[in-house]
């Protein structure tokens, strides 16, 4: 993988604060124990009978195949900077493997927590583009394996709040203005409540870096795939409409100066930090983001701050100068890296 994915490279719809999309399903072979609970030659079978099955899917793209256990460390840590796996599934490698496309916006991780899980991600609010795309790859991987299912159930999943249609839908969501004014948990705080669960940056259990937040479903059983599709679609739209509006509020005239201060001291210091931190640089980005959303700040290519939000991550960041580096050479790089980026390109 030498490109960065083009979902995380690309702007689409409603860009500026939906920074991707993407649907999950999750999917076991019946007969065999649940990972989690299988032993080591089971875990071999759920591995072979998938490497097996994957040219039903040439009519859907073209794939490859690597086991886990054969990538470096580094190698695995990419994977999970641009969300084609879960950080948890690189922390044991063995018995499990991956499948790519050749655009890098699907991945089939073999043996994570199911024995499958299919996903799709897409630039921008594309949740219905992102359905039918793991549908398709879905219902061709069904020619050759042999699904658990029950007709009262559904897809058997290992996780209970999987079980039905097993499909987990989210977007990406950059929300700095409604952080900036503390009102993400006015808009976002009662999410359970409409069966939507928030995480951070990488999914469960991990934290909030330039205010990017995951919203997706929490349950599947009872409901088809197109209606939680569509509840979680017009989720997003209100959460869009309150974003909006506190990017506007941000801009009225008793506040204005504040927030163009604020946004152009935060380019000040990507353009002139010799150090930074991953997370420092990501707060940093997001304030720079906003600014060009805004109007506040211009830039040349917008899509240069996208591709800087992920060259800057630390396993990317060595790969780009082809070494492993300590953490306080990463810094001292990555902030060399951003002001070159940066250089001449910001108005």
């Amino acid at each position: 993988m030498k490109e960065i994915s083009f979902w995380m490279k690309e702007s689409g719809p409603q860009g500026d604060i939906v920074l991707g999309s993407r649907c999950r399903l999750a999917r076991n072979l019946k007969g065999i124990p649940f990972p989690d609970v299988a032993n080591r030659e089971q875990l071999k079978d759920v591995v072979n009978k998938v490497s097996h099955s994957l040219s039903s899917l040439d009519s859907v793209g073209d794939f490859s195949f690597k086991e886990m256990a054969s990538m470096d460390s580094l190698e695995r840590e990419i994977l999970v900077e641009e969300h084609l796996v879960s950080p948890r599934y690189i922390q044991n490698p063995q018995h499990r493997a991956i499948v790519l496309n050749k655009e890098a916006n699907v991945s089939i991780m073999i043996n994570e927590e199911d024995h499958l899980r299919i996903q799709v991600l897409y630039p921008g609010l594309q949740l219905e583009q992102a359905w039918k795309s793991v549908n398709e790859i879905d219902d061709a991987l069904e020619q050759h394996l042999d699904y658990a299912f029950q007709i009262n159930s559904g897809y058997l999943t290992s996780c209970p709040t999987n079980v039905g249609t097993a499909l987990r839908a989210s977007v990406m969501l950059h929300l700095p203005a409604l952080r900036r004014l503390n009102k993400v948990q006015e808009v976002l705080g009662t999410v359970s409540k409409f069966g939507l669960v928030v995480r951070g940056l990488y999914g469960e259990g991990s934290d909030v870096w330039g205010n990017t937040f995951q919203l997706s479903n929490q349950f599947s059983l009872g409901h088809g795939e197109e209606e939680i599709i569509d509840y979680l679609m017009r989720f997003t739209d209100q959460v869009l409409h309150s974003e909006r509006q506190a990017r506007g509020y941000l801009l009225e005239e008793d506040r204005r100066l504040v927030t163009e201060d604020l946004l152009h001291r935060s380019y000040g210091i990507l353009s002139n930090a010799r150090t930074i931190t991953s997370q420092e640089a990501m707060e940093l980005l997001s304030d720079l983001k906003l600014g060009v959303d805004l109007g506040v700040i211009k830039i040349d290519d917008p899509e240069v701050l996208k591709q800087l939000v992920v060259q800057i991550r630390s396993a990317h960041l060595q790969r780009i100068m082809g070494q492993p580096l300590p953490v306080r050479e990463r810094d001292r790089l990555r902030a060399s890296l951003i002001r070159e980026t940066l250089e001449n390109k910001v108005h």
